[in-house]
């Protein structure tokens, strides 16, 4: 005799839309997280290392050495952006682009300490200290430089590019500021996601510092760092200098950011003919894609 089974309209139901979770289940399961964006300030110190008068310092320069030193170290962080203060030649700066797979945009200086900016992604625009009126010589004399990255996922992404004026006097470095804060309103007016990496010459506690947080910027160091993060020297570091900050949506995404006192960013003193890549210590911040 056969057998013969049927089923209601409502557990048919039922089962076609049990069948459909579990595809949906599996579908986005497979779907790949997006990758953390990785972006590192640093002050190159022109890539002769540091100290640069010891032998092996020199013996790297003479044989062409030091782009592949630094970008051996840097892919060690698998870097999308990378900011460089005191570039050295553009010829040393694109090599280590090229072997990164980096695109490369040089913001030239005010005097002889020019910028780099490094991206894995398309680099759309890029202007040179972008002031509503025409730059005072005695302003940026390192560098200032604007650009918009694209991102996989079409977002477009403001990065500010920066090395401000040195001394201990904040004079200068105030005026610098002000001028970058005029030029950055409409864009934090407007809430867009935008990264400001450089060597900025100052500490967290001064009123160059108030200035960016007053204006919307977020010290990511500040926000998800340990400890007080000293970024130079590359010896014994006591000052925090190097910032990595945010403004806009990103802001709420960085998960981690340090300075990198380690491997060749790290001097070791108790070798006398050791060399670091530079004076700095690189700055690394994390974002991830919520």
């Amino acid at each position: 005799m056969e057998n013969t089974m049927t089923i209601s309209r409502r557990q048919f139901c039922g089962a076609v839309g049990a069948s459909l979770t579990v595809a949906n289940a599996n579908l986005f399961a497979d779907e790949p997280k997006p990758k953390p964006l990785r972006v590192i300030a640093y002050n190159i110190y022109k890539l002769t290392g540091w100290p640069n008068e010891r032998n092996l310092a020199k013996q790297a320069v003479a044989k062409g050495q030091m782009a592949r030193r630094l970008a051996m170290e840097l892919a060690l962080y698998d870097p999308d952006i990378i900011n460089f203060s005191e570039s050295p030649s553009e010829k040393l700066t694109k090599e280590v682009a090229e072997l990164l797979g980096m695109n490369h945009v040089r913001f030239p200086s005010g005097g002889n300490w020019p910028g780099t900016l490094l991206s894995k992604f398309e680099i759309i625009e890029s202007q040179n200290a972008p002031m509503k009126t025409e730059r005072p010589k005695e302003l940026f004399t390192r560098h200032w430089g604007r650009a918009t990255v694209k991102l996989p996922s079409d977002e477009k992404l403001i990065v500010h590019s920066a090395h401000l004026y040195p001394t201990a006097d904040p004079t200068v470095r105030l005026r610098e500021i002000r001028a970058m804060i005029e030029s950055m309103k409409p864009d934090l007016d407007a809430k867009r996601s935008m990264l400001l990496i450089g060597d900025l010459n100052h500490g967290p506690d001064t009123d160059e510092y108030k200035l960016w947080i007053d204006a919307g910027w977020v010290d990511t160091f500040a926000k998800v760092g340990k400890g007080d993060g000293p970024t130079i020297k590359s010896d014994i570091p006591q000052w925090r200098i190097d910032y990595v900050m945010a403004a806009g949506p990103i802001a709420d995404r960085v998960v981690e950011s340090k300075p990198l006192f380690e491997g060749a960013f790290r001097l070791n003193i108790n070798d006398e003919e050791s060399f670091a890549l530079s004076d700095h210590l690189p700055q690394l911040a994390v974002f991830e894609w919520k």
